[in-house]
């Protein structure tokens, strides 16, 4: 499966998400900053056959386990996009501006941070506020074609963070760049690779979706970045944004009606709005809503003009993507495919809980949170074909590499290959409530430069 995954950075088509669950202030109590790596292997059926020791490889010794030649695996090689991609054109030749892509956003909501998660090395590397006052409860994280990430606060907000230190600029009066480097973080103003932070006063605000930009043959960077939120006071409206992704002002706005025509009064009488949201190839924003009355909605972004789709009625829907083929997916033990060509539903009960998120491979499969692991959907058939536990999912994200990301309530984060259940566990989060294109894998399928 691996083995596709070097086409899948510069491959025609679409594949953008957000995997969404249930609201509420929920934790485990973890505090900040414990860190525990632990590695498992599990059948089908979910036997364990694996001690706490190792890399997650399965061979007992501390490498990477990525089948690289020479690791002691000895398997197919994983790839991995290490510049922004190129598709080919005379961009991503190891210059100055290249910088890793492979870095996992999760939010902390409780303690109002988000984690950089170094993908490959199941490490946190950096943790940054995203609120002034920490109260912002984070969830949805989004990352650009630029490698940026955008975080909203459930509670009102939205914060950009740049990915990498030579994007961050002097700010704080201190000389040279200030910024986090482990999960110890800054006070606010304090960390220079917060790139913008627009307070925005809504009672909820869910979703955050980057768009795709244009790309610059000459720099070999985008340009022009633009993202995607929603907010919500259950005033009977819901706005619609689309910010400037380099300093986060309002370049358009649209208010959607709830009833009626318009999008539903959601959540068992709390309107939480638009609960997720994605970026399709053309551009357009597609938004989910929580609960057994939800609707999905589409807006055109040369328009602005938006229409609304009634989901299949029974299930209480959580997590939403849209794929490769330009399917429209919702996830709950249900799983849900609306096809915008010939508006139709498919369903089918698949065992899933929350987010989800779809493999833009041949044959890739939709990956669904269960609650205790991950469960693997065929797209044409809505069969399962794979169901490996990982002692806990919330929120779903696909790697650089092909591995699975697992974001469970309370505290850990499992990086699971998708082929054999193998997994291992970052476990320094606080409060982990996260969902969405955590890194950017998702866009990047979306995204392709001209040329």
């Amino acid at each position: 499966m691996r083995d596709m995954q070097k086409t899948i950075i510069a491959v025609l088509g679409a594949s953008v998400v957000l995997g969404c669950g249930g609201d509420g202030a929920r934790s485990d109590g973890s505090e900040s900053g414990a860190t525990g790596i632990s590695s498992f292997t599990f059948s089908d059926t979910g036997s364990a056959s694996a001690s706490m020791s190792g890399d997650g490889d399965g061979d007992g010794d501390h490498g990477d386990g990525d089948g690289d030649p020479g690791s002691a695996d000895g398997g197919p090689p994983k790839f991995d996009t290490s510049v922004i991609p190129d598709s080919g054109t005379s961009c991503g030749g190891g210059g100055a501006n290249d910088f890793e892509f492979s870095y996992l956003w999760a939010a902390n909501s409780q303690q109002g941070t988000i984690s950089k998660i170094d993908t490959k090395t199941v490490t946190e590397v950096g943790r940054y506020i995203v609120r002034p006052d920490s109260a912002g409860s984070p969830s949805r994280t989004s990352v650009s074609l630029s490698g940026h990430v955008a975080v909203a606060n459930r509670n009102g907000g939205v914060t950009k963070v740049y990915a990498d230190q030579q994007f961050c600029q002097e700010s704080n009066g201190t000389p040279g760049i200030q910024t986090s480097n482990s999960a110890a973080y800054l006070p606010w103003g304090q960390d220079e690779c917060i790139a913008w932070h627009k307070p925005m006063a809504y009672a909820s605000q869910r979703p955050v979706a980057w768009g795709l930009g244009q790309f610059n043959q000459g720099t070999c960077q985008y340009e022009d970045e633009e993202l995607w939120t929603a907010g919500t006071n259950q005033n009977g409206v819901i706005d619609i944004y689309v910010l400037d992704g380099d300093d986060g002002t309002t370049k358009e706005m649209i208010s959607v009606p709830t009833g009626g025509n318009g999008l539903s009064n959601d959540g068992n009488g709390i309107t939480y709005g638009i609960y997720g949201g994605a970026v399709d190839g053309n551009g357009d924003f597609w938004g989910s809503q929580l609960g057994g009355n939800a609707r999905i909605i589409r807006v055109n972004r040369a328009d602005m003009t938006w229409q609304t789709w009634a989901a299949p009625a029974g299930p209480w829907w959580y997590g939403m993507t849209v794929d490769a083929d330009g399917m429209v997916w919702l996830c709950s033990a249900t799983v849900g495919r609306f096809d915008p060509q010939t508006q139709t539903w498919a369903t089918a009960q698949a065992g899933g809980s929350s987010g989800c998120m779809a493999d833009a491979s041949d044959n890739g499969l939709l990956w669904m949170a269960s609650g205790s692991g991950i469960v693997g959907v065929n797209r044409d058939t809505l069969q399962v074909e794979k169901n490996w536990n990982t002692g806990g999912s919330y929120g779903i994200s696909i790697d650089f590499e092909g591995y699975v990301w697992a974001v469970a309530f309370g505290n850990n984060a499992h990086k699971v290959d998708p082929d054999t259940g193998q997994f291992t566990t970052y476990g320094g989060l606080v409060g982990a409530y996260t969902y969405s294109d955590m890194t950017g894998y998702a866009l990047s399928n979306v995204g392709i430069p001209n040329g």
